[in-house]
């Protein structure tokens, strides 16, 4: 099983491989933990680096070179377009996807709402900083990378900031012709959270014009047709509203930033 480096990933991937050896316990599985190009690059906003694999290159390149069977995606940073010969053989159940935000100590028992006019709020993300500058005009944003003096947390609801594709899910990506692999861990599929995944992940695609790439043999094939369908009629009904040329305006203010 290949993970990444990170704490994080180390846990969600440590989780899996305690399901399947409950589910498969005459089943060897070790863990290889390798860092990758996101995990190397920690002084520059991710959406200024212009490479959609940040986080899964290297996964991908061991699994390709059959030096593991099985690679652990938080599923979020699992580009929409997998490599020829990949495939995402299992959805787990996704946890709370909300962002949040956490508030220095000076701040205790403010919100967003409430935080001083041109209060800093420090995020890498280009997703979180778009929305929540619309939402919140009188703060102020930067790219932060790290944070410290960690008091108070927040969760943001959808009215303030929509997550992101696939967040609070995780995702198992295996060879496509690994039939034995696919088998094993298709019992780890969520079938609500695939069928919302999807639909995201359909969305998503569509308006970077490209397919979806989930293998569910667990799921029937309408149900699966449907949620790609649905995400997909949501991104084409943006898209005749402008969406396009938003997104091509938003992408080129981001590379002259």
């Amino acid at each position: 099983m290949g993970t990444r480096k990170s704490q994080l990933a180390r846990i969600q991937t440590d989780s899996v491989a305690d399901t399947l050896k409950e589910l498969y316990p005459d089943v060897h599985l070790e863990i290889v933990a390798m860092s990758t190009i996101g995990d190397k690059i920690l002084d520059t906003a991710l959406s200024k680096i212009g490479e959609k694999s940040l986080f899964t290159k290297e996964l991908e390149n061991a699994l390709e070179r059959n030096e593991v069977d099985i690679v652990v995606h938080s599923l979020k940073d699992l580009p929409t377009s997998l490599p020829p010969g990949f495939t995402i053989g299992a959805i787990l159940q996704r946890e709370n996807p909300h962002d949040a935000v956490v508030l220095h100590p000076k701040n205790a028992g403010l919100t967003l709402d409430s935080l001083p006019e041109k209060s800093v709020i420090g995020t890498s993300s280009l997703r979180r900083a778009a929305q929540l500058k619309k939402r919140f005009p009188q703060l102020e944003f930067e790219n932060i990378v790290s944070c410290t003096f960690l008091l108070r947390l927040w969760i943001l609801s959808p009215d303030d900031c929509m997550y992101a594709v696939g967040q609070g899910a995780l995702a198992v990506e295996v060879r496509a012709q690994d039939k034995d692999i696919l088998e094993m861990v298709s019992v780890l599929h969520h079938p609500d959270t695939v069928l919302r995944c999807i639909s995201e992940r359909a969305f998503l695609k569509q308006l970077e014009c490209v397919h979806v790439g989930v293998t569910a043999n667990n799921i029937s094939s309408s149900a699966l047709e449907a949620a790609e369908k649905l995400g997909m009629d949501l991104a084409n009904a943006l898209l005749n509203k402008g969406a396009k040329d938003i997104l091509t305006t938003a992408r080129k203010l981001n590379d002259a930033r």
